[in-house]
């Protein structure tokens, strides 16, 4: 589990509501696996998710993290959008909330 969350980005400005989820899930993930905008084989795309307009994206190597994210822009582009999106790209890490926190309470 620990390589797969080093394997993936967070990705923040998808269009929201323009397309089908899955269709943008698509549209994602074909972006993620071009050359030309330094990403790599894609093993997963997760759109929607509960944040609005927020995607994560799971390469198959770590390699392609970091490839990515030296990226100075990424501009979703494709023929069913309506111009291009500025996405920013982030490195995904464990959210505090996703830990158990333990409070012992002892009594007065």
């Amino acid at each position: 589990q620990a390589a797969k969350s080093a394997r993936t980005v967070v990705i923040t400005g998808v269009p929201d509501g323009l397309l089908h989820d899955d269709v943008m899930a698509d549209i994602l993930m074909i972006h993620f696996q071009m050359s030309k905008n330094n990403g790599g084989d894609v093993e997963e795309v997760m759109y929607p998710t509960k944040k609005k307009g927020v995607a994560y994206v799971t390469f198959e190597e770590q390699e392609a993290v970091e490839s990515v994210l030296k990226k100075e822009e990424h501009r979703l582009q494709d023929k069913r959008l309506s111009g291009y999106y500025p996405l920013k790209v982030t490195r995904y890490c464990e959210n505090v909330s996703s830990f158990m926190i333990y409070l012992v309470v002892l009594p007065l």
